[in-house]
């Protein structure tokens, strides 16, 4: 019922995402999303690709600082509000949103997300019928 994210910890200096995006290239790894948040020092490129379990082990070889995680990826209509009407399911819950990215695929919005009480936000998933993508989802976009 969630999908792996890979948290990249890379350094605020010419050519480091670069050996990141060229170590994914040459495994043939498809990136579906993508941000980064920065410091002065270092940044963290969050990263949802097509294979996240090898993506890691591609990157840990490589000397890469790599770290997976598991966030929700929740299917919404590409119509305005209903990232809204998504969110707000959570937040009436109680559930606070640590962070969340967006985009479009096949027609559809996809919230990528990570909450402070996981399981209480799988229950809200279930309850509310909420579409949820997996990492076997994800696989078949490569």
């Amino acid at each position: 019922m969630s999908i792996h994210q890979l948290s990249i910890f890379i350094e605020n200096r010419s050519g480091t995402l670069i050996k990141v995006l060229d170590v994914l290239k040459e495994a043939n790894i498809q990136i579906i999303a993508s941000t980064i948040a920065d410091t002065a020092e270092y940044g963290i490129y969050r990263l949802i690709c097509s294979e996240p379990m090898r993506a890691c082990e591609e990157l840990m070889k490589a000397g890469v600082a790599v770290a997976p995680s598991e966030v929700f990826a929740i299917e919404i209509d590409d119509q305005p509000g209903r990232a809204a009407e998504a969110v707000k399911t959570f937040s009436e819950a109680g559930i606070s949103i640590a962070y969340m990215y967006s985009f479009l695929l096949h027609g559809k919005g996809i919230l990528i997300f990570r909450t402070d009480n996981t399981e209480l936000a799988r229950k809200i998933i279930v309850d509310s019928g909420l579409r949820v993508l997996c990492d076997e989802d994800l696989s078949k976009i490569n």
